[in-house]
């Protein structure tokens, strides 16, 4: 080889290293992609406004004669009225019961259209605003609905409207909600006390004639009520055509509110009453704040005070604190 080419092999050589050398020094000073600093907020959210309705999708079954339940309308003494069960729907709002309250007396009636079915409590016992103490049953066709305790506090207050959809048959249509959602202890009629006299017999000596039951009588003691889970009940339009045991869709709307202040679900830690979001500061940092909150569809939850309404809202929102655990 002559001088020529030993000179361009090498500079060839010197090259390739220089090249190599280039991209390794290159490589080495590239930046590493890092990650945002532990803490740091990428998704916000500000306070929309919008009109919200607490609306529920149950599903129910057409059924004869369904039982519902009746509260006492305030705390106080129970006080029953001796009746048997009507066989047949009353044709007017029927007086069951009396709730006293400090001297007070609230009539308790089953509404029109159905049958006394038993008591839930015991005579003369304290009952609290809210506590079922009457069970009756709707005369005729109803749908009634299973709720789960995920669902009963959103349909806790009394439901606004229910529309109902029969599967594969009529609707939408109207549905009146009967009675409370709350479960049912078993419901009892008590035999009438049975008289050892009657009034004075018109023999000359006034003496009372005793009476003596019927040892061949086949009259039986009324029966009560069963007990029942949480669930609503309501009463179908006259002329909608049912089959017991249809399957029946039922849409429940409890509340609404016009122009609600509201926030993702997502962005808010709590959902009865009383909740807590994170607000960022000027600096982006999470300050939380106590909300008071209202009506909720499953998607946004409306914020009836505790933000202005122009601050930006930190997602997710803040961990509620572990209960504490007790003394083991």
């Amino acid at each position: 080889m002559d001088r020529r080419g030993l000179v361009l092999g090498g500079a060839v050589v010197v090259a390739a290293a220089a090249a190599l050398s280039g991209c390794s020094a290159k490589d080495e000073a590239a930046p590493t992609p890092g990650l945002e600093e532990r803490g740091t907020v990428l998704t916000t959210v500000k306070p929309a406004r919008q009109n919200l309705s607490n609306q529920i999708s149950l599903t129910g079954k057409v059924a004869i004669n369904p039982l519902f339940g009746i509260v006492a309308p305030t705390a106080g003494e129970i006080r029953y009225v001796q009746r048997k069960p009507n066989k047949t729907p009353a044709a007017q709002p029927l007086w069951v019961a009396t709730v006293w309250d400090d001297g007070t007396p609230r009539r308790i009636n089953i509404p029109e259209g159905s049958m006394l079915a038993g008591r839930l409590m015991d005579d003369r016992a304290e009952v609290s605003a809210g506590m079922p103490i009457i069970s009756a049953r709707h005369g005729g066709y109803g749908i009634v609905a299973d709720i789960d305790s995920a669902s009963a506090y959103r349909i806790s207050g009394a439901a606004k409207t229910v529309t109902g959809q029969i599967k594969n048959g009529p609707g939408p249509f109207g549905c009146t909600a009967l009675g409370t959602i709350a479960a049912l202890p078993a419901g009892t009629i008590p035999e009438p006390p049975t008289p050892t006299t009657t009034a004075p017999s018109p023999d000359p000596s006034g003496a009372p004639v005793v009476r003596v039951p019927d040892p061949e009588s086949t009259e039986t003691a009324p029966e009560g009520s069963e007990p029942t889970g949480m669930q609503l009940v309501c009463a179908p339009p006259a002329d909608v055509k049912l089959i017991n045991g249809a399957e029946v869709t039922l849409s429940v709307v409890t509340d609404r509110a016009s122009n609600a202040m509201v926030l993702p679900v997502e962005a808010v830690a709590g959902t009865q009453g009383r909740g807590k979001v994170d607000v960022l500061t000027a600096d982006r940092t999470r300050k939380t704040v106590e909300v008071v909150l209202g009506l909720s569809d499953g998607k946004v939850v409306q914020i009836k005070s505790g933000l202005r309404g122009d601050e930006e809202i930190a997602v997710p929102g803040p961990d509620l604190p572990a209960p504490a655990e007790g003394p083991k």
